[in-house]
């Protein structure tokens, strides 16, 4: 299996969301069930299955997490020297060339992006345009409304 890039801070992330499915949200959601089974008929007793329903989506959840940290590729861009160029992890201001409009992102693993953050999927149409381009450089990139080219203002490690 290949490896999953993430940043320090995505692996963080995840590492935080396993501990609370596991240390708060999977004891609430078994004394939740223990209370519906108090009840009596499970067949019509809507908070037991409701219950249930949590109990796997947590589960789901925690095996996802478990999988993705198993195969991370955690990759830390302030330890690697700045040479302008744009990677993983790099933060990327761009100039629409034609409306001088700025923008800034942060490339990041597919589940840390978050565009009202500025942080795009390395697998974005923006992203896999501009890695490895240097500052500088004009970059075209394919979007649903059409062609649009960006100058790679500046590129930090940060």
């Amino acid at each position: 299996m290949s490896k999953i890039p993430m940043t320090v801070e995505g692996e963080a992330m995840l590492r935080q969301e396993l501990e609370r499915l596991k240390s708060e949200d999977r004891p609430r959601i078994i004394q939740a069930i223990a209370e519906a089974r108090e009840h009596g008929d499970l067949k019509e007793n809507a908070e037991y299955h409701a219950a249930r329903e949590q109990q796997s989506f947590a589960e789901g959840r925690i095996v996802e997490i478990e999988s993705k940290l198993s195969d991370a590729q955690v990759i830390d861009v302030t330890s690697i020297p700045n040479q302008h160029r744009v990677i993983f992890g790099t933060t990327v201001e761009l100039i629409n060339v034609e409306t001088d409009e700025e923008v800034k992102y942060k490339i990041v693993g597919d589940d840390e992006a978050d565009v009202k953050q500025q942080k795009i999927s390395v697998n974005s149409p923006i992203a896999r345009a501009i890695i490895a381009k240097e500052e500088g450089e004009i970059v075209r990139v394919q979007t649903p409304a059409g062609e649009i080219e960006y100058e790679i203002a500046s590129v930090e490690h940060i």
